[in-house]
């Protein structure tokens, strides 16, 4: 075990000579600056001294903030949460049986059969990042390609020639995944969406009931969304966490330091979430004072102290595009509504010289339902979106929307991340075996096709028994790999393997997190472990050619 200890993003605070214990042995910190040292004296820099503090080898943790694009959190004026899967995470499968049981009852009083109310829920079944086709009833996990990797109907797995014969590219009809019928999986809340609907395709196909037979799978889809939404609407969920939020909510002691320290650094700091006041009241108050307190305690809402501006009732990925969603006023003794003029009243506020309008309008309350972006940028007094960072779980509505329309800065919440990193540490051997039989596999391949360039098999005898040893080389070596990928990919998932890879290429999921999310880690709170001043710096990518130019093993020949 390591004596050094570190902040959770690789900077320690071990002092220079300090021992350090790795893999067993004692190591002084100012050992270093060996693995620099070559390259400090090329740069003509060996007069460094902070150096010497580096531990002998970086600390990378689960509650790392890992970086896709630069971003100096000092240039970031303000800072915006999502309150669901983000501020506040939720304990499973505890939290969605709540939207899953009932969902079952509210489709059992449409007419489903009574036998659903039996079916347990098992979100262990599903991963983020697939995609569901509605009207054909499968469910999807696809490379960045767009290429479909693992298919399953319902809960049943599609054979490969199925998966083929549907998804497979035809001239002029390469399926883009984006039209009305295809849902994208890219939030935690689509477990329950998903285990339902499966649930009701398998009923479907193998049970006789009348009802299900005159549903199409779209239909049945539709269903379950409308019953979903209903249990977020109706009290069914809002209800029971107001009664037990011990037992739904999990509490994070860093939340309050973190955002205090975002204001008193000069940031501005806002909540902007789709759920509603009563229950954004209820998480928030057993989220800020660590317990359930009494109702008197909870009507006084001392946690909107942490936040400059409060919005509910979001409606987003609309709040992010639309301009014309009105803004309402929220009163927080009784989550009662009154309209605002928004844009047209902070203006006014401002008088001529239109100075302090925003302040102005946020002492009048600054809770509000709805609204727009524009309403939110007026309200900060801010206009450029680089300097607006917002911190959601949603791919979809709160980082892909707020990055491409807007132009802001984003962070990605991933509560499954540590789990994903702690098996890629423990697989790794196996993933190194893998890329070493790919490697020998392209190199085999390329002396094939040299000899066949160079040679005539018919001909040359000896060119012909090569090729024959390549071809039955290249079998063994083939099967070899499949028998270590499957390893691999059940090592993740036993059905959809790792989150973030889709056979050999990066999946959708990945793909989409590379290209929208400027930062992304496992929790919010892992932001406060790093200064409010910090730089994160991405990692350099390269294309094939540079790949296969960068490694050791390889010679370059102009010709």
């Amino acid at each position: 075990t390591a004596s050094f200890m570190s902040n959770g993003n690789g900077n320690g605070n071990g002092n220079a000579g300090d021992e350090t214990i790795v893999n067993g042995k004692h190591e002084s910190s100012s050992t270093s600056t060996s693995k620099f040292s070559s390259l400090l004296e090329e740069v003509g820099l060996t007069d460094l001294k902070s150096i010497q503090d580096l531990p002998p080898k970086r600390n990378i943790s689960c509650n790392d903030v890992f970086c896709n694009r630069e971003l100096k959190l000092g240039s970031v004026r303000a800072i915006g949460f999502d309150m669901d899967y983000t501020i506040a995470q939720y304990k499973q499968p505890a939290f969605d049986k709540l939207a899953f049981d009932g969902s079952k009852a509210k489709l059992v009083k449409m007419g489903y059969p009574e036998e659903l109310l039996d079916v347990e829920y098992d979100h262990t079944f599903w991963v983020r990042g697939l995609i569901i086709d509605t009207q054909r009833g499968n469910f999807l996990k696809i490379d960045r390609h767009k290429y479909v990797r693992v298919a399953y109907h319902g809960f049943t797995p599609m054979s490969s020639r199925t998966r083929k014969d549907i998804y497979s590219r035809f001239f002029n009809q390469v399926p883009s995944f984006g039209e009305k019928q295809y849902v994208d999986m890219d939030t935690l809340f689509q477990f329950v969406d998903a285990s339902l609907f499966a649930t009701l395709i398998e009923m479907k196909d193998n049970a006789e009931d009348e009802f299900l037979d005159f549903k199409t799978y779209e239909e049945l889809y539709r269903d379950v969304r409308e019953c979903v939404d209903l249990c977020h609407r109706d009290g069914v969920i809002k209800d029971e966490v107001a009664r037990n939020p011990e037992k739904y909510i999990v509490l994070d002691n860093d939340m309050i330091p973190m955002l205090k320290q975002f204001r008193e650094d000069g940031a501005k700091v806002f909540l902007l979430t789709n759920s509603h006041w009563e229950y954004t009241s209820v998480a928030m108050n057993y989220l800020f004072h660590q317990a359930d307190v009494d109702a008197e305690l909870k009507l006084k809402n001392e946690w909107t102290d942490l936040f400059d501006v409060v919005v509910v009732g979001s409606c987003k990925p609309a709040y992010l595009v639309d301009p014309y969603l009105n803004l309402l006023r929220c009163d927080p003794s009784d989550g009662s509504l009154r309209n605002s003029d928004g844009l047209y009243e902070i203006e006014a506020l401002g008088g001529k010289n239109g100075v302090d309008g925003a302040k102005k309008f946020l002492e009048e309350g600054k809770i509000f339902q709805g609204g727009n972006w524009k309403h939110l940028t007026a309200m900060l007094e801010i206009e450029a979106g680089e300097e607006i960072l917002y911190v959601g779980d949603h791919l979809y509505s709160d980082v892909l929307r707020s990055k491409r329309t807007l132009g802001w800065r984003s962070v990605f919440i991933m509560p499954e991340l540590p789990e994903e990193m702690e098996t890629f540490i423990k697989q790794k051997p196996l993933q190194m075996k893998i890329d070493e039989i790919r490697k020998l596999r392209d190199e085999l391949s390329a002396l094939g096709d040299s000899l066949k360039m160079t040679g005539d098999a018919e001909v040359d005898a000896a060119t012909g028994l090569k090729l024959k040893d390549l071809e039955e080389d290249e079998i063994k070596l083939k099967s070899a790999q499949s028998n270590l990928a499957r390893q691999y990919h059940m090592a993740f998932h036993p059905i959809w393997g790792m989150m973030f890879q889709a056979g050999y290429q990066e999946s959708r999921l990945a793909n989409f997190v590379a290209n929208y999310a400027c930062l992304y880690t496992s929790k919010a709170t892992n932001l406060g472990l790093t200064s409010t001043q910090r730089t994160f710096r991405t990692s350099s990518q390269m294309l094939p050619h540079d790949t296969l130019l960068f490694d050791e093993d390889t010679s370059f020949s102009q010709e």
